[in-house]
């Protein structure tokens, strides 16, 4: 399973967001290349503690469907996202890019025993789980793009 907590894993999309062109069309969804990268790295912000966001009252913040839903099953294509998540307006593209690795290194480096916020959607989460649903989330959304 890759994760964000894996240097290896953040090194392939530190490559991947590199390749990604702020003009390239996505095979699904309605954001585009400037809209995604800000959704991306709000999503890191997020986890990491420093944009908050509302909670959702959801089945899946319990077991097993939370654990299949962020380690297992495959991820719906233009499933909706917490407005919080599509808000802030995109800046230049080299700055948004610059955000989103910054971001990625504030992951890798913070000590998972710290406390984490809670999760729109699943609720309470360990730190290999952030880890692993923050990786599957820049995936899915990298594959979006073609990258």
């Amino acid at each position: 399973m890759k994760t964000l907590w894996n240097e290896a894993d953040r090194t392939e999309l530190r490559d991947r967001v590199r390749r990604l062109a702020p003009s390239a069309t996505p095979q699904w969804g309605r954001m585009n290349a400037f809209q995604m990268m800000v959704h991306i790295t709000d999503q890191l912000r997020m986890s990491l503690g420093e944009l908050k966001v509302g909670q959702l009252r959801s089945i899946a913040r319990y077991a097993p469907l939370k654990q299949l839903l962020i380690y297992w099953l495959p991820w719906p294509k233009g499933a909706p996202t917490m407005p919080e998540l599509i808000a802030r307006p995109p800046g230049e593209w080299t700055g948004e890019v610059d955000a989103f690795l910054a971001a990625l290194e504030r992951f890798g480096a913070r000590d998972p025993r710290q406390p984490w916020s809670e999760h729109p959607l699943f609720g309470a989460l360990s730190p290999r789980a952030w880890g692993a649903l923050g990786y599957r989330h820049v995936d899915h959304h990298f594959r979006q793009f073609g990258v």
